[in-house]
């Protein structure tokens, strides 16, 4: 009896070891598995949002007054804002929009020609000058300078599909990295940087030359021999 318990009591001990050695492989394979595709998965805010490059349309508002006949030194430092983003990244026409309908309609009308000489001061065509009317909503309408630039910006923020609290996952929300992004974009003077470096200015020999040799014909100085702490006890 004795050895027949034995006998039965190995033979069950060695059948539980395939079982635990088959679980725990199926558990490691489990594990395995979840990790490739969390990380396949992409969870960056530049990917998320990325920058783009695009031909968008610029407008820039002038604001007019009841009274006014003639550019002030504000709207005059806004035209000349738009003008040097549009020699820079702009192409084609510049609109003129004067308001209609509005209080200040008239005082708009007169600053057309006055805003239309300033563009071309500013290096402007003037074939590549346009004057239109749009129909002005509010007490004071602005006059718009409307053109199409090379622009860097991002997809439109403010995107909540799903609550942000269910971070099972550990993942960041829809919205995460959007505003900074659009901050950089507006912030990028010449979008043409972000598609590759600017060609190097030609080099200055003659200066050049005077710096390395000022470098080397230089002396290292000797600084007098002075104590970590000098206390001054007079």
């Amino acid at each position: 009896m004795s050895k027949g318990t034995i006998m039965f009591d190995t033979n069950k001990r060695s059948g539980l070891k395939p079982v635990l050695v088959v679980l725990a492989m199926s558990l490691l394979a489990g594990c395995a598995q979840r990790s490739d595709t969390t990380a396949s998965i992409p969870d960056d805010y530049r990917t998320n949002h990325p920058i783009v490059i695009s031909e968008q349309e610029q407008v820039a508002d002038i604001p007019v007054g009841h009274a006014d006949t003639h550019l002030s030194i504000t709207q005059r430092s806004i035209i000349q804002q738009a003008i040097g983003n549009y020699r820079s990244n702009g192409s084609g026409v510049i609109h003129i929009l004067i308001p209609t309908g509005s209080p200040n309609a008239r005082a708009a009308a007169r600053l057309k020609n006055d805003i239309a000489a300033t563009l071309r001061r500013g290096g402007v065509k003037p074939f590549n000058i346009s004057s239109e009317t749009y129909d002005a909503e509010g007490p004071s309408a602005p006059v718009r300078l409307s053109y199409s630039a090379m622009t860097a910006s991002t997809n439109q923020c403010g995107q909540w599909p799903k609550d942000i609290l269910d971070t099972a996952d550990n993942k960041h929300y829809a919205n995460f990295g959007c505003a900074s992004q659009n901050n950089l974009a507006a912030q990028i003077a010449n979008p043409a940087d972000l598609l590759g470096p600017r060609a190097t200015s030609p080099i200055d020999a003659e200066r050049r030359g005077f710096v390395i040799d000022k470098y080397r014909s230089a002396t290292v100085p000797v600084m007098p021999n002075r104590s970590e702490v000098d206390y001054n006890l007079e």
